[in-house]
């Protein structure tokens, strides 16, 4: 069965960022292929409007139809690493197209989840992002029986303008999600 881990950015958090740059070298060290999923065309002055993040779901979800068109995820072991509104992409793709997958939810937007139903991965937020409050998430994750990490004062990047902080955050996110992609990967093994 191949592996492949889809990496869903946000809208100014790209692949290249430390998040999710770090998560597909996890990804790669246990087997899986990365396809990093793209999307462009999205208005300015998102935050904090609902209408401009709906266009961008709906743009950024078309975009991703496009790219994973000719993609065989059916039979693949899908591994989703997604950052901000690529939470929410990710999660109503995997929907849409009834496939299986297990998640790492880098500071979700409030809308991903209306598309997860159950436990399908880990969760992490900082208490000072502005895209989503903490009780939303913590609310939404034990509804769902979702593990999640909450980090006090990290903005929607899990950063607090402190260098070392910031690294040991990240430090302390790439341990967590080592952990669970390596507990997921021992189960295609079994």
């Amino acid at each position: 069965m191949e592996k492949i881990a889809l990496v869903f950015p946000g809208i100014g958090y790209h692949t290249d960022k430390p998040l999710l740059y770090y998560s597909k070298k996890l990804a790669v060290k246990y087997g899986y292929r990365t396809i990093d999923v793209s999307y462009t065309g999205f208005p300015s002055g998102v935050k904090g409007d609902a209408e401009k993040m709906e266009q961008c779901f709906y743009l950024a979800l078309d975009q991703t139809e496009t790219l994973l068109k000719e993609e065989n995820l059916i039979d693949a072991k899908i591994l989703v690493l997604a950052k901000s509104i690529g939470t929410a992409v990710a999660a109503a793709y995997i929907k849409n197209h009834r496939l299986q997958a297990d998640f790492l939810y880098y500071t979700p937007v409030e809308q991903t989840f209306s598309f997860v139903e159950k436990k399908s991965g880990i969760v992490f937020t900082g208490t000072a992002d502005p895209w989503v409050t903490t009780d939303q998430v913590i609310s939404a994750c034990d509804d769902r029986n979702m593990p999640l990490t909450v980090i006090p004062e990290a903005n929607h990047s899990l950063e607090t303008g402190e260098v070392q902080n910031d690294l040991e955050i990240l430090q302390q996110v790439m341990e967590e999600s080592e952990a669970y992609i390596k507990g997921v990967s021992r189960e295609i093994e079994r």
